[in-house]
């Protein structure tokens, strides 16, 4: 069976801190640390909507997120440069190495997916206006599912939509609870480490593979 790719999307193909140019027109030279705690907590908030069953979408976790980080620094945003920043978070750029990535992977026969805590529509047109949509067969939302990974349903849905077995099928993804995850749930996992300052968790529960470039995958993946 032709391999299936599920790839997380923010932080792996979409940088999520590409909102720093529209920050840095709010709060200035605090934009970095501002995107910094937004990202932080917008994860903190889906894991613990995913534990406690009080699930509300991701656009909901990240409006929350940006209200606590507005807060936290005292940076006194107000209702227009909320929605601004929401809407710029709409239109992420994805990271340089990832169109010529997904096209060799594409030519190579990969069967691929968007794999998010995203809705599916906002993702969708994040991989729409990083001009990257067409080499997807589909998106898989956790909305789907209500919960966020790490929890098990979620990458048992993928399994079911791609319609393939759980070793036939690789998760591609920065993010190292995403990945733990993954393997847990029996799906092979390629971790990207974006960063030499990023280190994975020490729980012996390893990724299949460790790329530090997206372009790296498709030597590491047989068909």
């Amino acid at each position: 069976m032709t391999v299936a790719l599920a790839f997380d999307i923010y932080g792996t193909l979409i940088d999520p801190h590409g909102v720093v140019d529209e920050l840095a027109l709010h709060v200035g030279e605090r934009a970095q640390e501002f995107s910094d705690v937004w990202r932080e907590k917008q994860l903190e908030y889906s894991f613990r909507r995913g534990l406690m069953g009080r699930y509300e979408n991701f656009p909901t976790c990240t409006r929350q997120a940006l209200d606590y980080s507005d807060s936290l620094l005292q940076t006194g945003l107000d209702e227009s440069a909320r929605d601004a920043l929401m809407q710029v978070y709409r239109k992420l750029p994805a990271y340089e190495d990832v169109p010529a990535s997904l096209q060799a992977l594409a030519s190579a026969g990969f069967r691929m997916f968007g794999f998010s805590n995203g809705v599916a529509d906002a993702v969708s047109g994040l991989l729409q206006h990083a001009r990257i949509d067409q080499y997807f067969e589909g998106v898989v939302s956790v909305d789907a599912v209500a919960t966020f990974k790490p929890d098990p349903a979620v990458y048992r849905h993928f399994i079911e939509v791609a319609a393939t077995d759980a070793d036939n099928c690789w998760l591609v993804s920065s993010n190292a609870f995403d990945v733990i995850g993954a393997v847990s749930a029996g799906m092979k996992a390629a971790w990207l480490q974006r960063s030499s300052s990023v280190v994975f968790d020490p729980w012996g529960i390893d990724p299949t593979r460790v790329i530090h470039r997206l372009d790296e995958l498709i030597q590491e993946i047989s068909i």
